[in-house]
């Protein structure tokens, strides 16, 4: 049986919004059967329907049936999909029963939220920055509380989240720099790992040994990073030996600008997620 009974609803059928279902899913935290989704165009919703959760075109079902709504649309649509659930209520059903809803919308503060879910109940807020990962419960999840969450609110998001990985509450104002590291930055990770094995394959490995190589090297590069307690640049000198191939590479990636690219990676994801708050 599932450990939780709440019925969970996603306003938005993307990617983010199927890796948070599916390592909710996975850690036995709920069932598909459990799962609302919401999006304007059924044939994208396939993946859904296939795991037997229940499907809808119209937000507002969403909306009355779940007890927790993830918002994971674009943030340009946001407004418009809010106006098409207001505006399916009847007038004295406008306000519904008071529902918890997640944002993973990049950039829209808990202010703006309150704003716009006000009319259909939207006080109990919580900003979230999960990634990708969680699917298979290696996620890094972030999350704001906003200040009429109650208490049970914040232990339900940290125990969803926290069973698909790793999760931390943090201040609303570090969230998007600290968002662009953890949710974007697994995309900037994969683009290394693919220029890593295309470096072996440009060497004579072939394609699919230096591919599963590289990925294996960088997890365990990461567990090392993570659980060794040292500084990554004391773990980096002891890999390089003297006169060695390491410093040789080392040498390569420091005149090819590898570590001012991943900081501006950081910077302009994170200023991005600032200009979406101001659209």
């Amino acid at each position: 049986m599932p450990d939780l009974t709440e019925k969970i609803g996603f306003i938005g059928g993307g990617n983010m919004a199927k890796a948070i279902c599916e390592g909710i899913v996975t850690k036995g935290l709920v069932s598909y059967q459990q799962v609302y989704v919401s999006g304007p165009h059924l044939e994208h919703l396939s993946w859904w329907k296939e795991k037997d959760c229940h499907v809808y075109q119209n937000n507002s079902t969403v909306v009355k049936e779940a007890d927790v709504i993830f918002i994971c649309v674009k943030p340009h649509i946001f407004q418009c999909a809010v106006d098409q659930i207001y505006s399916e209520f009847p007038t004295s059903d406008s306000r519904q029963p008071s529902k918890l809803y997640l944002s993973v919308m990049a950039g829209i503060s808990l202010n703006q939220l309150k704003s716009t879910l006000n009319n259909i109940q939207g006080d109990r807020i919580v900003r979230i920055m999960p990634n990708t990962p969680m699917t298979v419960g290696e996620g890094c999840s972030l999350f704001s509380p906003g200040h009429l969450a109650f208490e049970n609110d914040v232990k339900l998001v940290n125990k969803l989240l926290s069973a698909t990985g790793t999760c931390k509450q943090v201040p609303e104002n570090l969230l998007n720099a600290a968002g662009a590291l953890t949710a974007s930055g697994p995309a900037f990770i994969y683009m290394a790992i693919e220029a890593l094995a295309d470096g072996a394959v440009k060497m004579g490995v072939p394609r699919d040994l230096a591919s599963a190589l590289a990925a294996q090297m960088t997890l365990g590069a990461a567990k090392m990073a993570r659980d060794s307690g040292k500084h990554t640049g004391q773990l980096k000198d002891e890999v390089c030996s003297p006169g060695g191939t390491t410093i040789q590479g080392v040498h390569a990636l420091e005149k090819g600008g590898m570590r001012a690219a991943f900081i501006d990676a950081i910077e302009c994801a994170s200023k991005r997620a600032e200009q979406l708050g101001q659209k």
